[in-house]
């Protein structure tokens, strides 16, 4: 497929003196005057400048775009200790309707996984992930997917802007591939009670972001379990990322939203990545562009760092049984001789149907030992049925 045509290629003049020997500037491919070839990349970069899900009634100047500031920090960043198949595809042409933007990010991401190319988009309004999630539906499977945000984008208001009720457009999204949503970083006073109310009935996870400041760690686990992993700018605090409005001084630390990029660059299930909400004009001094390429590079080196871990019938796996006394009569552990994670099998209640086997932590492991069944068993084996 031709995907050229959906693209409009970079400006090199803003790249010229970002080529310096070792730097990501020297090995990232990038769409000028040839389309890179991205079958042959681990990983796909493009921007989308498409600001109308948010209310404005129209897209910023090319100059403005959010990309285009990422770029420029991205690109001047030292590469890492792993190999660098990166290619920039440049930016997707906007649809003439919103709808439209969402079906050409359909299409674009559902090539390139398909070719076992991840593509890393850079928007754009949050309700960009809408077309992002829709990249999947030619799989034919169930997918996990996970959001960083400050708030929980599902509201009722019919009168809300689209970025603030994708989720609930995903959720309704005919047909339902959609197995489990992990919300990370929300803040209780910027989410309706109704919203928390639903997630809790449809068994999703949920955490605030003083559980991420307590203990970043046992994040992993969650985004370990991603298919597709979006993150609003919006939940990084304002003092890290001032590049989004409104304003909000609470928030993950940037180091923070790096450590969970890096974990997502791990995950060995995680096919796509998008960051959503910059604005440029409101980023003094760039801070929110060096902030997001550094994310960006973390991702990278994680990849790079992937372990391949996926079949547990292999001898990579140490099995842990841990008995109980009532129902469940006993749980199943896994733990990676490699990287030390952990998994949890979680068996179906329905006659014929095999077990999940999920990414948890070394505490619910501890759990399990003392005669506690893990909130993320009972979580997942609602799902399952």
């Amino acid at each position: 497929m031709n995907l050229s045509i959906f693209f409009e290629p970079l400006n090199e003049d803003i790249f010229a003196a970002m080529n310096k020997p070792r730097t990501l500037g020297a090995y990232i491919s990038r769409f000028v005057s040839k389309f890179p070839d991205w079958r042959a990349a681990d990983i796909a970069i493009f921007g989308v400048n498409e600001h109308r899900g948010s209310g404005s009634t129209e897209n910023p100047e090319p100059a403005m775009a959010p990309a285009r500031a990422v770029r420029q920090k991205l690109y001047t960043l030292n590469k890492g200790t792993g190999s660098c198949k990166v290619v920039d595809m440049g930016n997707l042409r906007p649809g003439i309707t919103l709808d439209d933007t969402y079906l050409r990010i359909k299409e674009i991401v559902e090539v390139l996984i398909s070719h076992n190319t991840i593509p890393v988009i850079i928007g754009g309004s949050h309700d960009l992930e809408y077309g992002q999630y829709m990249g999947y539906e030619h799989l034919e499977r169930v997918v996990n997917m996970v959001t960083i945000d400050s708030s929980v984008d599902m509201t009722e208001d019919t009168d809300a802007t689209a970025n603030k009720k994708q989720l609930r457009q995903i959720l309704m999204h005919e047909p339902n591939y959609l197995f489990s949503l992990g919300q990370i970083g929300y803040q209780s006073y910027l989410v309706e009670p109704e919203v928390m109310a639903t997630l809790e009935k449809m068994h999703f996870e949920a955490y605030r972001v003083g559980e991420v400041h307590r203990n970043v760690q046992e994040m992993e686990p969650v985004v370990r379990l991603a298919d597709l992993l979006t993150i609003d700018i919006s939940a990084i605090r304002h003092q890290d990322a001032p590049g989004y409005e409104p304003a909000n001084p609470f928030g993950l630390t940037g180091e923070e939203a790096c450590q969970l990029c890096w974990y997502a660059g791990l995950n060995d299930n995680l096919t796509s990545l998008g960051i959503y909400e910059y604005n440029p004009a409101l980023d003094d001094r760039q801070l929110t562009a060096a902030t997001i390429a550094t994310m960006i590079w973390y991702f990278i080196e994680g990849f790079y760092h992937r372990k391949n871990e996926i079949s547990f019938s292999s001898g990579q796996f140490t099995k842990y049984a841990v008995a109980f006394n009532e129902e469940p009569d006993r749980m199943v552990f896994y733990k990676s001789k490699q990287s030390e994670k952990w998994w949890l099998e979680v068996e179906s209640l329905t006659e014929g149907k095999s077990p999940h086997i999920v990414p948890c932590s070394y505490e619910d492991y501890l759990q399990a030992t003392n005669g506690e069944v893990p909130n993320r068993w009972i979580l997942t084996q609602a799902r399952i049925g």
